[in-house]
């Protein structure tokens, strides 16, 4: 045997026991709940298997659907306002010059916070007067106040509020180093040739941005179709509550599996969301790349 080939087989000796390690935790427990989908099973006996049953079930539980549409309004709706957002921020921040570092890290600090403290703060600004920040504010304006976590109507777009607010710091520090990464003799000539800000913008920084964009997209909607900590955390009295309203996937997930104890019927929930999950994100890889 060569020298290169010992050093090959030395290298992948030295790899074996961490590509094993690693393969049994992540593909094991996934294949695992494949087959829990399959079966009947409450921790107390043996998984008797029972085919599709699990699936047919989930697709004609109206409280399934309910979720279904919850979850997808989160993403629908929450990522492109969050990305949107955060570059905006992004843009902006990135051309201040005095304390740019303190507002970094100012925007930065909700993504370091747990997101229960997050959660639980949130609920406190929602609450009615005289507890409520939000409603104490209305009320000096003279406005009537608002139900927020109380309302069907309201519940929901004041988590997604949370949701986009906790994870804005991490899309800004993104991108701004997506467009700090972007060389600038690139503006030096679009200036000389004349171009205004707007078209920089809309013709250098936006294509050029663009697997920083893509990156965030795709993070960004895997948070909102996995979100389950604001939820569980701002409605822990009626957990997707109110009527259901604010009720996502993995918090039903949650509930069928640690509440009623049937893992077989929570394996199938898990199953249907990681294809989701796996969909959505390769069309959004697909459509942001093929442009």
């Amino acid at each position: 045997m060569t020298q290169g080939g010992r050093k090959v087989l030395w290298a992948w000796s030295f790899l074996a026991l961490p590509i094993v390690f690693y393969c049994w935790i992540r593909f094991y427990p996934t294949f695992s709940a494949f087959w829990l989908s399959f079966t009947d099973w409450d921790l107390l006996r043996p998984a008797n298997f029972v085919g599709l049953e699990n699936y047919q079930r989930l697709f004609a539980d109206p409280v399934f659907w309910k979720t279904f549409n919850n979850t997808f309004a989160y993403l629908i709706i929450g990522m492109p306002i969050s990305l949107v957002l955060s570059f905006v921020i992004a843009y902006f921040l990135d051309r201040v010059r005095f304390g740019h570092s303190f507002l970094r890290a100012l925007y930065f600090i909700p993504f370091l916070t747990t997101a229960a403290a997050l959660a639980w703060v949130w609920r406190w600004f929602y609450q009615p007067i005289p507890i409520g920040v939000i409603n104490g504010i209305l009320s000096g304006l003279h406005l009537p106040a608002q139900p927020f976590l109380r309302s069907p109507a309201q519940a929901l777009p004041s988590i997604m509020v949370t949701a986009i607010w906790a994870g804005l710091g991490f899309q800004i520090i993104i991108f701004i180093a997506g467009l700090r990464a972007i060389p600038q003799t690139y503006y030096e000539a679009a200036r000389i040739d004349g171009l205004s800000e707007w078209a920089i913008l809309r013709k250098i920084t936006l294509p050029l941005l663009k697997p920083t964009t893509i990156f965030l997209t795709v993070f960004s909607s895997i948070g909102f179709l996995r979100i389950f900590d604001q939820v569980y955390n701002m409605t822990t009295n009626d957990p997707g509550g109110p009527l259901g309203s604010t009720k996502p996937l993995v918090l039903m997930i949650y509930q069928t599996a640690f509440s009623s104890f049937d893992m077989g019927y929570a394996a199938a929930q898990t199953v249907v969301l990681f294809i989701i999950l796996l969909a959505i994100s390769l069309l959004q890889l697909y459509l942001l790349r093929s442009r």
